[in-house]
Protein backbone atom coordinates (compact mmCIF):
# COMPACT_ATOMS: atom_id res chain seq x y z
CA UNK A 1 0.00 0.00 0.00
CA UNK A 2 2.66 2.67 1.15
CA UNK A 3 6.56 2.08 0.59
CA UNK A 4 8.92 5.27 1.03
CA UNK A 5 11.95 4.84 -0.43
CA UNK A 6 15.28 6.66 0.85
CA UNK A 7 13.51 9.62 1.90
CA UNK A 8 15.29 12.62 3.44
CA UNK A 9 14.36 16.25 4.33
CA UNK A 10 16.73 18.76 4.61
CA UNK A 11 16.08 22.75 6.18
CA UNK A 12 18.94 25.08 5.08
CA UNK A 13 22.17 23.04 6.86
CA UNK A 14 19.87 20.49 9.39
CA UNK A 15 19.44 17.04 7.53
CA UNK A 16 16.22 16.21 9.68
CA UNK A 17 15.64 12.76 7.55
CA UNK A 18 18.13 10.91 6.05
CA UNK A 19 17.94 7.41 3.93
CA UNK A 20 13.97 6.52 5.78
CA UNK A 21 12.40 3.29 4.45
CA UNK A 22 9.25 2.08 5.76
CA UNK A 23 6.43 0.31 4.23
CA UNK A 24 2.95 -0.71 4.97
CA UNK A 25 0.63 -3.43 3.71
CA UNK A 26 -2.83 -3.65 3.76
CA UNK A 27 -4.47 -4.31 6.74
CA UNK A 28 -1.65 -3.85 8.87
CA UNK A 29 -0.53 -1.53 11.82
CA UNK A 30 3.20 -0.23 11.65
CA UNK A 31 4.57 2.02 14.17
CA UNK A 32 7.32 4.10 13.83
CA UNK A 33 9.19 4.88 17.86
CA UNK A 34 12.35 6.81 17.84
CA UNK A 35 13.91 9.12 20.60
CA UNK A 36 12.59 12.95 21.07
CA UNK A 37 14.10 14.87 17.64
CA UNK A 38 14.28 11.58 15.58
CA UNK A 39 12.51 12.98 12.66
CA UNK A 40 9.15 11.00 12.79
CA UNK A 41 6.62 13.81 12.53
CA UNK A 42 8.97 15.26 9.85
CA UNK A 43 8.45 11.97 7.89
CA UNK A 44 4.89 12.14 8.42
CA UNK A 45 4.98 15.73 7.49
CA UNK A 46 6.54 14.09 4.24
CA UNK A 47 4.69 11.68 3.56
CA UNK A 48 0.79 13.44 3.81
CA UNK A 49 2.00 16.58 1.84
CA UNK A 50 2.71 18.91 4.51
CA UNK A 51 6.86 18.88 3.38
CA UNK A 52 7.87 18.78 0.01
CA UNK A 53 10.39 15.83 0.25
CA UNK A 54 14.30 16.83 -0.41
CA UNK A 55 14.95 13.52 -1.64
CA UNK A 56 13.22 9.56 -1.80
CA UNK A 57 10.22 8.33 -3.12
CA UNK A 58 6.49 7.90 -1.83
CA UNK A 59 4.30 5.65 -3.55
CA UNK A 60 0.93 4.60 -2.50
CA UNK A 61 -0.90 1.92 -4.45
CA UNK A 62 2.02 1.73 -6.64
CA UNK A 63 2.05 5.64 -7.65
CA UNK A 64 4.57 8.26 -6.27
CA UNK A 65 2.59 11.19 -4.27
CA UNK A 66 6.04 12.87 -3.13
CA UNK A 67 5.80 16.85 -3.16
CA UNK A 68 1.76 16.31 -3.99
CA UNK A 69 -0.38 18.89 -2.16
CA UNK A 70 -1.87 17.64 1.05
CA UNK A 71 -5.30 18.01 0.14
CA UNK A 72 -4.76 15.71 -2.97
CA UNK A 73 -3.13 12.90 -0.95
CA UNK A 74 -5.63 12.83 1.24
CA UNK A 75 -8.00 12.32 -1.50
CA UNK A 76 -6.20 9.20 -2.22
CA UNK A 77 -7.17 7.54 0.75
CA UNK A 78 -3.87 8.60 3.20
CA UNK A 79 -5.50 10.91 6.01
CA UNK A 80 -3.61 11.74 9.28
CA UNK A 81 -4.46 13.05 13.00
CA UNK A 82 -1.86 15.89 14.60
CA UNK A 83 0.94 15.66 17.41
CA UNK A 84 -1.28 18.68 18.49
CA UNK A 85 -5.28 18.49 18.75
CA UNK A 86 -6.42 20.01 15.27
CA UNK A 87 -10.35 20.81 15.47
CA UNK A 88 -12.60 23.79 14.46
CA UNK A 89 -13.22 24.35 18.75
CA UNK A 90 -16.00 26.63 18.01
CA UNK A 91 -18.04 24.45 15.67
CA UNK A 92 -19.99 21.01 17.27
CA UNK A 93 -19.01 18.02 17.28
CA UNK A 94 -20.81 16.72 14.77
CA UNK A 95 -20.46 19.84 12.22
CA UNK A 96 -16.63 19.07 12.78
CA UNK A 97 -17.41 15.70 10.92
CA UNK A 98 -20.00 16.98 8.52
CA UNK A 99 -17.26 19.94 7.24
CA UNK A 100 -14.42 16.92 6.55
CA UNK A 101 -17.39 15.21 4.43
CA UNK A 102 -17.68 18.29 2.24
CA UNK A 103 -15.16 16.61 -0.86
CA UNK A 104 -18.00 13.45 -0.66
CA UNK A 105 -20.80 15.74 -1.46
CA UNK A 106 -20.19 16.75 -4.44
CA UNK A 107 -22.57 19.63 -4.96
CA UNK A 108 -22.91 23.17 -6.63
CA UNK A 109 -23.83 26.03 -5.03
CA UNK A 110 -27.68 25.94 -6.11
CA UNK A 111 -28.57 22.43 -5.41
CA UNK A 112 -27.33 23.50 -2.05
CA UNK A 113 -29.40 26.40 -2.42
CA UNK A 114 -32.79 25.40 -3.69
CA UNK A 115 -32.39 21.96 -1.66
CA UNK A 116 -32.77 19.71 -4.48
CA UNK A 117 -33.66 16.02 -3.73
CA UNK A 118 -30.05 14.65 -4.46
CA UNK A 119 -28.83 17.38 -2.19
CA UNK A 120 -30.98 16.10 0.72
CA UNK A 121 -30.40 12.77 0.22
CA UNK A 122 -26.63 13.19 0.34
CA UNK A 123 -26.47 15.83 3.59
CA UNK A 124 -29.01 13.05 5.30
CA UNK A 125 -26.07 10.29 4.55
CA UNK A 126 -23.26 12.60 5.67
CA UNK A 127 -25.34 13.00 8.59
CA UNK A 128 -25.68 9.67 8.56
CA UNK A 129 -22.26 8.63 8.54
CA UNK A 130 -21.41 11.21 11.36
CA UNK A 131 -23.88 9.86 13.77
CA UNK A 132 -22.34 6.43 13.00
CA UNK A 133 -18.57 7.52 14.12
CA UNK A 134 -19.50 9.34 16.25
CA UNK A 135 -21.58 6.78 18.32
CA UNK A 136 -18.45 4.72 17.44
CA UNK A 137 -15.82 6.45 19.53
CA UNK A 138 -18.15 7.19 21.99
CA UNK A 139 -19.33 11.08 21.52
CA UNK A 140 -22.93 10.80 20.09
CA UNK A 141 -24.39 12.29 23.26
CA UNK A 142 -21.86 15.26 22.90
CA UNK A 143 -22.62 15.81 18.99
CA UNK A 144 -23.81 19.50 19.79
CA UNK A 145 -21.10 20.23 22.48
CA UNK A 146 -18.61 22.79 20.70
CA UNK A 147 -15.78 20.64 20.15
CA UNK A 148 -13.10 23.35 21.98
CA UNK A 149 -15.35 22.27 24.85
CA UNK A 150 -14.49 18.34 24.75
CA UNK A 151 -12.50 17.00 27.58
CA UNK A 152 -8.38 16.59 25.91
CA UNK A 153 -8.96 12.60 25.35
CA UNK A 154 -12.54 13.19 23.76
CA UNK A 155 -10.71 15.48 21.33
CA UNK A 156 -8.56 12.75 20.56
CA UNK A 157 -11.49 10.31 19.91
CA UNK A 158 -13.11 13.37 17.74
CA UNK A 159 -9.90 13.49 15.37
CA UNK A 160 -9.71 9.68 14.45
CA UNK A 161 -13.55 9.80 13.89
CA UNK A 162 -13.12 13.01 11.65
CA UNK A 163 -10.78 10.94 9.80
CA UNK A 164 -12.87 7.62 9.41
CA UNK A 165 -15.83 9.45 7.85
CA UNK A 166 -13.51 10.02 4.76
CA UNK A 167 -13.07 6.51 3.95
CA UNK A 168 -9.49 6.48 4.50
CA UNK A 169 -7.10 3.67 3.60
CA UNK A 170 -4.17 4.59 5.57
CA UNK A 171 -4.76 6.52 8.68
CA UNK A 172 -2.09 8.05 10.24
CA UNK A 173 -1.74 8.68 13.70
CA UNK A 174 0.85 11.23 14.99
CA UNK A 175 0.92 10.24 18.82
CA UNK A 176 -2.51 9.79 19.43
CA UNK A 177 -1.57 8.19 23.27
CA UNK A 178 -0.14 11.92 24.52
CA UNK A 179 -2.03 13.25 27.33
CA UNK A 180 -4.08 9.89 27.60
CA UNK A 181 -4.83 8.53 31.22
CA UNK A 182 -4.07 4.56 31.14
CA UNK A 183 -8.07 3.73 30.88
CA UNK A 184 -8.52 6.14 27.58
CA UNK A 185 -5.25 4.55 26.36
CA UNK A 186 -7.15 1.28 26.40
CA UNK A 187 -9.76 2.83 24.88
CA UNK A 188 -7.63 4.12 21.87
CA UNK A 189 -6.04 0.37 22.01
CA UNK A 190 -9.02 -1.28 21.09
CA UNK A 191 -10.75 1.54 18.47
CA UNK A 192 -7.52 1.29 16.72
CA UNK A 193 -7.27 -2.63 16.44
CA UNK A 194 -11.40 -2.11 15.60
CA UNK A 195 -10.00 -0.06 12.80
CA UNK A 196 -7.53 -2.66 11.52
CA UNK A 197 -10.23 -5.55 12.03
CA UNK A 198 -13.27 -4.07 11.37
CA UNK A 199 -13.32 -1.73 9.01
CA UNK A 200 -10.13 -2.88 6.91
CA UNK A 201 -8.20 0.10 7.29
CA UNK A 202 -4.05 0.12 7.62
CA UNK A 203 -2.65 2.00 10.15
CA UNK A 204 0.72 3.92 10.37
CA UNK A 205 1.37 5.12 13.83
CA UNK A 206 3.63 7.49 15.81
CA UNK A 207 3.40 6.74 19.46
CA UNK A 208 5.98 7.08 22.96
CA UNK A 209 3.89 5.02 24.80
CA UNK A 210 6.00 1.67 24.04
CA UNK A 211 3.01 -0.61 25.29
CA UNK A 212 0.32 0.20 23.10
CA UNK A 213 3.14 0.52 20.38
CA UNK A 214 3.92 -3.29 21.48
CA UNK A 215 0.44 -4.67 21.82
CA UNK A 216 -1.06 -3.61 18.67
CA UNK A 217 1.82 -3.44 16.27
CA UNK A 218 2.37 -5.85 13.38
CA UNK A 219 6.04 -3.94 12.47
CA UNK A 220 7.92 -1.56 14.39
CA UNK A 221 10.45 1.08 12.16
CA UNK A 222 12.99 2.68 14.42
CA UNK A 223 14.40 6.16 13.66
CA UNK A 224 17.48 7.81 15.41
CA UNK A 225 18.80 11.50 14.87
CA UNK A 226 16.89 11.13 11.09
CA UNK A 227 18.31 8.12 10.14
CA UNK A 228 16.86 4.26 10.33
CA UNK A 229 17.79 2.71 12.94
CA UNK A 230 15.96 -0.91 12.69
CA UNK A 231 12.72 -2.52 11.24
CA UNK A 232 10.96 -5.69 12.37
CA UNK A 233 8.27 -7.07 14.66
CA UNK A 234 7.63 -6.20 18.48
CA UNK A 235 9.68 -8.98 19.31
CA UNK A 236 12.81 -8.78 17.35
CA UNK A 237 13.01 -4.70 17.94
CA UNK A 238 12.72 -5.25 21.23
CA UNK A 239 15.74 -7.23 21.51
CA UNK A 240 17.66 -5.10 18.98
CA UNK A 241 20.45 -3.97 21.27
CA UNK A 242 21.11 -1.08 19.03
CA UNK A 243 17.65 -0.11 19.94
CA UNK A 244 17.21 -0.58 23.36
CA UNK A 245 20.51 1.65 23.56
CA UNK A 246 18.93 4.69 21.77
CA UNK A 247 15.45 4.07 23.06
CA UNK A 248 13.89 1.48 24.45
CA UNK A 249 16.17 1.57 27.10
CA UNK A 250 15.43 5.18 28.40
CA UNK A 251 11.45 4.48 27.52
Amino acid sequence: MLEVQDLSMRFGGLLAVDGVNLDVQNHEIVSVIGPNGAGKTTVFNCLSGFYKPTGGKILFEGKEVQGKPDYKISRLGMVRTFQHVRLFGQMSVVENLLVAQHRHLNTNLLAGLIQTPNYRSREQRSLDKAAYWLERVGLLELSNREAGNLAYGQQRRLEIARCMVTEPKLLMLDEPAAGLNPAETNDLNQLIMSLKEDYNVSVLLIEHDMSLVMDISDRITVINQGRPLASGTPAEVRQNDDVIKAYLGEA
